[in-house]
This record gives structure tokens, C-alpha cells and sequence, in this order.
């Protein structure tokens, strides 16, 4: 397999579930699957059946990186507690990866956007941060690239960070559709 750390990349954080093995920078593998739904049930299959296509087990694992949005906001929960778990169990970093820098390290020119439902994308406002627009409001927008192409850039993105990277986190540029319930708590009653 060589000396080169390896390390895997994946990304669910679109209507896809994607990943790619590295040696530095040769690929050892890449899957991806067009998904609407399952990604939660696909995910750890995938991820097995990309490293035993290129050969490596998980204890072979370096590090890994993760696309942590902005996106679907389920499927970024299903892979950051993924890459998360996985980091721990392993002892190994956990890197987190936005889109924004996946279509920035492409060499694209205009402005990062992704897509978002109703005719809107996501950018990255200057000062800021996140932010969900119209489509027409970005004339020069740069969307992302293939799944597979994204799974093997957040890979070699994750390989260049810092190993003392904080732990990966969704990129959300709204809150969640769902609220807090609003009936008051139950009343807990004490034995004493």
C-alpha cells in the first residue's frame, strides 16, 4: 500500500452518499450512490466497501474527513456523528470539511454556491458567513463539484489540516425546521 497515510473522505450531505479512499494523493477507491433517502443505513456499508476495494481495513486508517455541509441538514448529522464515532473508536482525527472549500480547492471562478431547495443556494456572505439566497441573486456562482470529486477532495482537504483540528461540526446556514416542543417538562418527583 506504501508509506503514505491514508485517509478516507465522505460526504452525505446532498441527495448522495459518497466516499474516497487516499494514499497522499492517489485514490484507492471511490463509491458513490444517488440517494434521496438511506443514507443512514448506506453509509457504514459504503465506507466498508470502499476500503476493502482499496485494500486497507479501518485500523489502516490515518485520518479521516467528512463533509460537514452546508446541505441536507440530516444527512450532515448522519455523516459528522459518523466521523466522529469513527474517530474516536479508532484514535485517529476527525476532520471536518465545508462545501465552500470543496468547490473553492476545484479552481472554479465566481462565487461557492450550493444548491438548496425552492430555487435558492447556499453562499458564503463575506464577514458574515452562511447564508441561503435566491439562485438569481448569485450571477457568477460555482456550484459543486461531482459527489465522487467531492468525497476525494474533502479526503485530500482533511489530509492537509491540522491533526489538532477541533472535532467536526455541521455548517448550517439556517436553523432546523423543527422546534422545541412547547408543553412545559414533566414534573420529576422525588423518592425522598
Amino acid at each position: 500500500m506504501g508509506s503514505d497515510p491514508l485517509t478516507l473522505g465522505f460526504d452525505t450531505s446532498a441527495a448522495h452518499c459518497a466516499a474516497a479512499l487516499l494514499s497522499g494523493d492517489r485514490v484507492l477507491a471511490v463509491r458513490t450512490e444517488a440517494m434521496a433517502r438511506g443514507q443512514a443505513e448506506r453509509l457504514m456499508p459504503l465506507l466498508e466497501e470502499v476500503l476493502a476495494e482499496g485494500g486497507a481495513h479501518w485500523r489502516d486508517l490515518s485520518r479521516i474527513g467528512v463533509g460537514i455541509g452546508p446541505g441536507n441538514f440530516t444527512g450532515i448529522r448522519i455523516s459528522v456523528a459518523a466521523a466522529r464515532g469513527l474517530a474516536l473508536s479508532l484514535d485517529i482525527s476527525a476532520i471536518g470539511i465545508n462545501v465552500f472549500d470543496v468547490i473553492r480547492a476545484t479552481g472554479a471562478s465566481g462565487t461557492p454556491a450550493v444548491p438548496a431547495p425552492r430555487g435558492m443556494v447556499h453562499v458564503l456572505a463575506p464577514g458574515v458567513g452562511p447564508a441561503l439566497v435566491p439562485t438569481a441573486d448569485v450571477a457568477d456562482a460555482a456550484g459543486p463539484p461531482s459527489p465522487a470529486e467531492t468525497a476525494r477532495l474533502i479526503a485530500l482537504l482533511a489530509q492537509a489540516a491540522p491533526a489538532d483540528a477541533p472535532p467536526p461540526a455541521p455548517l448550517y446556514a439556517r436553523p432546523a425546521d423543527a422546534a422545541p416542543a412547547r408543553d412545559a417538562p414533566p414534573v420529576i418527583l422525588d423518592d425522598a
